[in-house]
């Protein structure tokens, strides 16, 4: 996990630091796009929570692997099976229970800091969850191939097979060929 998140409190300034960074460069955004097809890939986002986590740390891009760091608010722990389904692929997934600091919304003069004109501060229980993955797998998904028992399968084409029902159409010819009773 990234250094700052393991040592230091979060907070709300930190990880919005973060975001515009990443934003600024579009390797990073690249990347993390990539990260992402490979979550969706292996359907992650079908588990609990998954689809709430956000992005605090990374892309943190390695030699063979690249790492992200990303949030859930306390009570909505991301499904740790989720996690389980990046496991064959040699990621390793990490959890770690935190808290942010986040300023509170201003409605009256009691939610300024006491002697300040900043908003108070108040402490939220999080999850952080970071995953590492190798760059092969990132690769493999980009470029939508597989190798499935020694044979190299591209899955776009057999994703617009599906699309166009020629699955269907083999069943339909083994039918007609077999005699009707």
């Amino acid at each position: 996990m990234s250094k700052d998140f393991l040592d230091n409190d979060i907070d709300y300034w930190k990880i919005s630091e973060v975001i515009k960074d990443l934003y600024m460069s579009d390797g990073s955004m690249n990347i993390l796009l990539d990260f992402e097809r490979v979550l969706d890939e292996i359907d992650i986002y079908a588990f609990k929570n998954w689809e709430l986590g956000e992005l605090v740390s990374g892309p943190v891009i390695n030699r063979y692997t690249i790492t992200c760091v990303f949030m859930w608010l306390g009570e909505n722990m991301p499904d740790p099976k989720g996690a389980k389904r990046l496991l064959p692929f040699d990621s390793i997934v990490k959890y770690k229970k935190s808290t942010l600091k986040i300023p509170t919304k201003v409605k009256e003069p009691d939610d300024f800091a006491p002697g300040t004109k900043r908003p108070r501060i108040v402490e939220k229980d999080i999850w952080l969850v970071e995953i590492t993955m190798l760059k092969n797998l990132i690769s493999d998904i980009k470029t939508s191939s597989t190798e499935l028992e020694g044979q190299d399968i591209n899955l776009d084409e057999l994703n617009q097979a599906y699309e166009q029902d020629l699955d269907k159409e083999d069943i339909k010819a083994e039918d007609e060929q077999v005699p009707a009773f």
